[in-house]
């Protein structure tokens, strides 16, 4: 296609609830407060209740249950309840489709998410930002097999290398799922910084403008298409992108984290 003007009038726009929207609008706020936000997650009952399941579940480890949205405000934070309740609203937002295998897909994206996460936090960057980024990377491709449901075959054949994906985007429809998703960030009004990101995420040096968030959910994307998610890992990420980011590879190999604590919104 020729650009991404003419992708976007080939397909509908995934529907965003109200909720969802002010969410977003919420991400732009410094001033946003608890009362706003509970008040906002409140008015969608199965989100609220998701959201406690979430809580509730074993990652967070606290010191006891959680039964109202002010109690996993409080002992969660603002910030991770606000991430969590739009990640769970993307979640649902996208349809099924025949060939692509929806769990695998979000498990690949939680991945993506809390790998993001967890190079954010080292860096001294928004680690709910960078969570949310990672976790819409792969949105992109939902919208590739709208438009085009014959190329979602070829993108998804075997072997699934890390990165031989965003190359069989940009070779069959001319662009990544990061620059789609970024488009699509864009038009629902999230955060520039995001946006950004996005668009940068498959090639973060060559880009004309570098971006720290763009490098880490790069890096996110390629671990969490590894299948052996272990230390073993950082062995085959991209050393440019880690000395861009000026990571230290002893510290990855060492802190890698257990997939096992990354939050799946999708199934909770």
């Amino acid at each position: 296609m020729a650009n991404l003007d003419s992708f976007f009038e080939s397909i509908k726009l995934p529907s965003m609830s109200e909720v969802a929207h002010a969410l977003i609008q919420s991400l732009n706020d410094d001033n946003a407060s608890v009362p706003q936000i509970r008040d906002l997650i409140a008015k969608d009952p199965a989100l609220s209740a998701k959201l406690l399941r979430l809580a509730n579940s074993a990652q967070f480890g606290l010191p006891r249950g959680v039964g109202t949205l002010d109690d996993a405000i409080t002992m969660v934070g603002m910030s991770k309840v606000r991430t969590l309740a739009l990640g769970a609203c993307l979640s649902e937002s996208f349809p099924s489709l025949p060939d692509l295998d929806r769990t695998e897909f979000w498990r690949s994206s939680m991945a993506c998410a809390g790998y993001a996460q967890w190079l954010a936090n080292r860096l001294n960057i928004d680690g709910q930002l960078a969570w949310l980024t990672g976790m819409m990377l792969r949105l992109g491709e939902l919208l590739i097999a709208q438009a085009d449901p014959s190329t979602l075959h070829e993108i998804e054949k075997l072997p699934h290398i890390p990165g031989v994906r965003w190359q069989r985007e940009q070779r069959l429809i001319g662009f990544t799922e990061g620059q789609i998703t970024a488009e699509l960030a864009r038009r629902w009004n999230f955060p520039m910084q995001m946006v950004q990101a996005l668009q940068r995420s498959a090639d973060p040096i060559t880009e004309q403008a570098f971006s720290r968030l763009g490098a880490i959910v790069h890096l996110a994307g390629l671990l969490a298409e590894e299948p052996h998610r272990d230390a073993e890992a950082v062995d085959m990420l991209p050393k440019d992108v880690i000395a861009a980011l000026m990571l230290d590879v002893d510290w990855l190999r060492t802190k890698f984290p257990d997939e096992a604590t990354f939050l799946d919104v999708s199934t909770q």
